[in-house]
């Protein structure tokens, strides 16, 4: 039988329509579909002065939020201990998750599947009634100021992978990281500190310095690591014998040096990133130590961090470290809490979570209520959350597993809608079941709140326009307010 007789335009694409049954008009309308998408998102990548790299730049929509603090708490805090209590482990306790669930993979195959119920108190707080438990005690006297994601979800099952996915958006390396995307598409209101600040409390993040890397971003971009103690950044401070006209005239001439390198070499940016980082180091020197000095800070403000507390005291001083730094102008600050993993409690989840819970209780609450005391919390957005969290059901009979199946977190300020919990788990707190939030979406959620759309937040690498979402993300239903 004969096929119904079509005709055809005589132009290029019929002459497509018609080779090969058409197969060659779907790939050139996907072509075409591409160039479009490729063509808007190209339209809409921050113009940069390279002389200039970190002036500040309007996004695409209104900002929410003009500054993000990201408290990390790394190794996974369990979110069934802490802020999503189900009943039905504690009925159920010391039985097999049922067959429905089918095995649950985790870092080591197939893990235990006997639940084990939370030893926590969980109370209701606040005009919003937010459930959280009693390891929490300060966070839970400011639930009335964050919005809590009980639906979390991320692809990694180790903490290489899911610390790197937090951080860039995938699990895999060699992506430019969140703060590294903020501040490429906004600059800093500040030009004489670093745009993207990194602190961790203890040892080295996994992964390193990848996590705040700017991969193929220009790399003005990357973030800056200020130390715990002692001088924030190594080797900041001049040689001894140094005069101030001297070094102001070493950097002048090899300010002319670069730009005459880079006359012939348009589009280098690791030659501009260079010049720029010693015009801001030259800028820091006067600028960094006092912008974290917390030593000028009042008794009852460092008490309010819990710098009074030797539990606390050290992670208290990085939060306070962190309002300062955002009370500048600096726009992307991110505080490891319990860094080196140090949440990943595969035995002893009691003490290992009572300990770093008591680390940063009360500092996490003090920020939050001092960013609102000074009239910062409306445009800083305060994030809380690790890489993962952890299993319902039991790990060496006193610890949890790795759980990126469903997990909570949380937001404060900057525009999120104060007092709601968003999102659910299953009855037994393992997977996300009710408005599901990937790490993409989590990513485009802070995107927007900067007043950034992370579909037009955009890089050219290699032919495709990249972004931090890569090929994902929404915004979170009933996050903004």
């Amino acid at each position: 039988m004969n096929p119904p007789h079509v005709v055809y335009e005589s132009t290029r694409r019929g002459f497509f329509m018609k080779a090969g049954l058409g197969f060659g008009g779907l790939a050139f309308s996907a072509l075409l579909a591409e160039d479009r998408l490729a063509g808007l998102a190209r339209g809409e990548r921050p113009t940069i002065d390279p002389t200039h790299p970190l002036a500040p730049r309007s996004g695409h929509l209104r900002p929410r939020a003009r500054s993000v603090i990201f408290l990390f708490m790394e190794g996974g805090p369990s979110q069934i201990d802490l802020f999503d209590p189900k009943p039905e482990v504690a009925k159920h306790h010391g039985e097999p998750l049922p067959p429905s669930f089918g095995p649950v993979l985790t870092p080591m195959g197939v893990g235990s599947n006997a639940l084990m119920a939370s030893k926590r108190t969980f109370k209701q707080h606040g005009r919003s009634g937010m459930w959280v438990s009693d390891w929490y005690p300060h966070i839970a006297t400011v639930t009335d100021e964050i919005a809590l994601v009980r639906s979390c979800w991320a692809d990694g099952l180790n903490h290489v992978g899911s610390v790197c996915q937090m951080n860039t958006g995938s699990i895999l390396a060699g992506r430019p990281s969140l703060g590294s995307w903020v501040t490429y598409g906004l600059g800093t209101e500040n030009q004489d500190l670093p745009a993207f600040v990194v602190m961790a409390d203890a040892n080295e993040p996994i992964g390193g310095p990848r996590n705040w890397g700017n991969a193929w971003l220009p790399a003005t971009y990357q973030g800056t690591p200020f130390r715990k103690d002692g001088d924030p950044i190594l080797h900041l401070n001049p040689p001894r014998g140094t005069s101030p006209a001297r070094q102001r005239a070493e950097l002048d001439l090899i300010a002319e040096w670069n730009a005459e390198h880079a006359s012939s070499r348009p589009g280098e940016s690791r030659l501009a990133a260079r010049a720029a980082s010693y015009e801001l180091a030259y800028r820091m020197q006067a600028e960094a130590p006092g912008s974290i000095d917390v030593t000028r800070e009042s008794a009852a403000t460092k008490r309010l961090y819990g710098m009074d507390d030797p539990r606390s005291a050290d992670f208290g001083a990085l939060c306070l470290r962190a309002r300062r730094l955002v009370e500048r102008g600096v726009r992307f600050v991110q505080i490891y809490c319990g860094s080196g993993s140090q949440w990943d409690a595969h035995r002893d989840i009691e003490h290992n979570h009572a300990r770093l819970c008591a680390r940063s209780d009360q500092p996490i609450a003090g920020l939050i209520k001092d960013l609102k005391a000074r009239g910062l919390l409306d445009d800083t957005l305060v994030v809380w959350g690790g890489e993962f969290g952890r299993t319902p059901m039991n790990e060496k009979s006193d610890g949890r597993d790795h759980n990126p199946y469903g997990f909570s977190m949380f937001f404060a300020g900057g525009g999120v809608k104060a007092g709601a919990t968003i999102g659910s788990t299953d009855e037994f707190g393992l997977r996300a079941v009710e408005n599901k939030a990937h790490v993409h979406d989590i990513h485009a959620s802070i995107l927007h709140l900067l007043g950034l759309d992370h579909l037009k937040l955009t890089f050219a690498r290699d032919g495709r326009e990249e972004r931090l979402t890569v090929n994902g993300g929404r915004l979170i239903e009933g996050l903004v307010a």
